[in-house]
C-alpha cells in the first residue's frame, strides 16, 4: 500500500522562540499578523508544496500555529539548527520519510517568492547526484558584498556550490570588492532529500563549519553536494525588532503590485 507522503513534497518551517538578538520573534506583529503566520500563509502560495508544517519548540508558538488553522509540531528545544529541528520531524512522523522532497523554509522569512521553492525543488529533481539544493541572489552593491552578516557563496560551472563565508568571496590580492565580478548572496532555503536530512545530522562538525558558523559547509565537508538556483528576487528577513519596518514595506510593495516569477536558472 502506498504511503500517502509518497512522491510528495513536504515544507517545514522551524520556529523557536528563543533568539538572542529577537526573542519571541515568531509572535511579533507586522501589520496585525504575528511573523510565523505571515511567513506560514505566504509560503502557501507555492502551489508545488504538498503540505506544510510548522516544527517550534514553544507552547505559545503552538497554540497560536493552531489558532490561525496551520499545521504544527512539536520539538525539542535542544534542536540546534533548523536542519536539525525538520530531522526530528521526520524521525518522529516516519510516514513523511516517504516524502520525495523536505523544504526547509526560514521561519523569519515571511516574503520569499513562492517561485523560490519551486525552483530549489526542480534542480534537486533533475540531479539524483545532489544531496540538497538551495538558493542564491547576484549582490548588486559593494556595500553588502563587504556586508558580514551577508552569507556569500561561490559556485561551479555546473551550478553547485564550492564555498560559503561570512567574507568577500571571490576575492584576490587587494582583498577588495571587484566591479566586473558576479558576488552571489545565499537565501537560507533549503531542499532535501529525507534520507540525506536525517543522515545530516549524524554527521559530525566540521573545521570550516565551526570557524565560519554555516551549518551548510558540513554537508560540503564531508563530500556531499548542494546544488544552487541562481534567483532574481530578494526579501527582507527579521533578524531584530528594526527589521520588521522593512517587512512591512514589503508587504505594501506586494499588495501594490502583482509578483512575476522572477526567478532563472543560473
Amino acid at each position: 500500500m502506498m504511503n500517502p507522503y509518497e512522491k510528495k513534497v513536504v515544507a517545514i518551517i522551524p520556529a523557536r522562540y528563543g533568539s538572542t538578538r529577537f526573542p519571541g520573534k515568531p509572535l511579533a506583529l507586522i501589520k496585525g499578523k504575528s511573523l510565523i503566520q505571515r511567513t506560514y500563509e505566504n509560503a502557501k502560495r507555492c502551489a508545488l508544496l504538498d503540505e506544510l508544517i510548522v516544527a517550534t519548540d514553544d507552547q505559545r508558538i503552538y497554540d497560536h500555529v493552531l489558532e490561525f488553522g496551520g499545521k504544527v509540531v512539536m520539538t525539542p528545544t535542544q534542536c540546534q539548527t533548523g536542519s536539525d529541528r525538520l530531522a526530528y520531524v521526520l524521525l518522529h512522523h516516519p510516514q513523511l520519510q516517504h516524502a520525495e522532497i523536505i523544504v526547509n523554509i526560514q521561519g523569519d522569512d515571511p516574503c520569499i517568492h513562492p517561485q523560490i521553492s519551486t525552483l530549489i525543488v526542480e534542480i534537486l529533481r533533475k540531479d539524483e547526484t545532489a544531496a540538497m539544493s538551495t538558493a542564491v541572489l547576484k549582490i548588486e552593491s559593494e556595500e553588502e558584498a563587504n556586508n558580514p552578516s551577508v552569507v556569500k557563496c561561490v559556485l561551479d560551472l555546473n551550478g553547485n556550490a564550492l564555498y560559503f563565508s561570512r567574507s568577500l568571496i571571490p576575492s584576490n590580492h587587494s582583498l577588495k570588492y571587484q566591479q566586473n565580478h558576479t558576488y552571489y548572496k545565499h537565501l537560507g532555503i533549503y531542499a532535501y532529500r529525507p534520507d540525506f536530512l536525517l543522515k545530516y545530522t549524524e554527521l559530525p562538525l566540521t573545521p570550516l563549519q565551526l570557524a565560519e558558523d554555516l551549518e551548510q559547509l558540513k554537508v560540503l565537508e564531508h563530500g556531499y553536494k548542494i546544488k544552487a538556483a541562481v534567483v532574481n528576487h530578494d526579501s527582507p528577513s527579521v533578524n531584530t525588532p528594526e527589521d520588521i519596518k522593512k517587512v512591512e514595506q514589503e508587504l505594501c510593495k506586494q499588495s501594490s503590485f502583482s509578483l512575476q516569477a522572477e526567478c532563472v536558472h543560473p
